[in-house]
């Protein structure tokens, strides 16, 4: 993207969906009915227009999720975490950026795509803030990050602390913070209303 025009069309979005499901008793959160239609329809939704390519991140269930998209999972069968995701969708990335966003978020801001490039700058890489908290799966990044998500996944490092690493720029969206509500146990799927 040029330092001034925004272009959708250069950031592939990756819906991070390989958890294992630990708080809903091992069920795949990502196809877990919310209003009728599976969490997953949702995000893709509320992802639509922000970029111009779609992946989605699971270890389970690759049939039922490309239905939505093209799936890719970790290297790793054992459920290494959301950095494993992040890594699988850099490696399949052929975008110039990767924009991350956790599937048990139903609708994250329809600008945040724009919101984390206007202020990447130089950095290769920006992460959500919300109200002086790191939302570490919602952050773009250069696609060049791979090798040092490689190399962090090596050494078992959490997200937030390979994005430090990187100097991965903290982006504040409190104002939005409707957007990053997420969804983890089933009474949280039964109380969620659409905004």
């Amino acid at each position: 993207m040029s330092a001034t025009h925004f272009d959708p069309t250069e950031i592939t979005a990756a819906i991070l969906a390989g958890g294992a499901g630990t708080r809903l008793g091992g069920r795949d959160k990502g196809l877990e009915l919310l209003a009728s239609k599976p969490l997953i329809a949702h995000v893709v939704d509320a992802l639509r227009g922000q970029a111009g390519s779609l992946l989605i991140c699971a270890n389970r269930n690759p049939e039922r999720y490309a239905e939505f998209a093209p799936v890719c999972a970790d290297a790793a069968p054992d459920f290494r975490g959301p950095l494993a995701g992040i890594l699988a969708a850099l490696t399949a990335c052929s975008t110039q950026w990767l924009l991350t966003v956790p599937v048990d978020c139903p609708r994250p801001p329809a600008d945040l795509a724009r919101r984390l490039w206007s202020a990447v700058g130089a950095a290769s890489a920006a992460v959500v803030d919300v109200d002086a908290r790191r939302e570490p799966l919602f952050a773009l990044y250069r696609r060049e990050l791979a090798g040092s998500a490689q190399a962090a996944l090596q050494r078992d490092l959490p997200v937030w602390r390979w994005q430090d690493d990187v100097g991965a720029v903290a982006v504040d969206v409190s104002d939005a913070r409707a957007g990053f509500v997420n969804l983890n146990a089933p009474e949280d799927f039964r109380l969620w209303k659409s905004p």
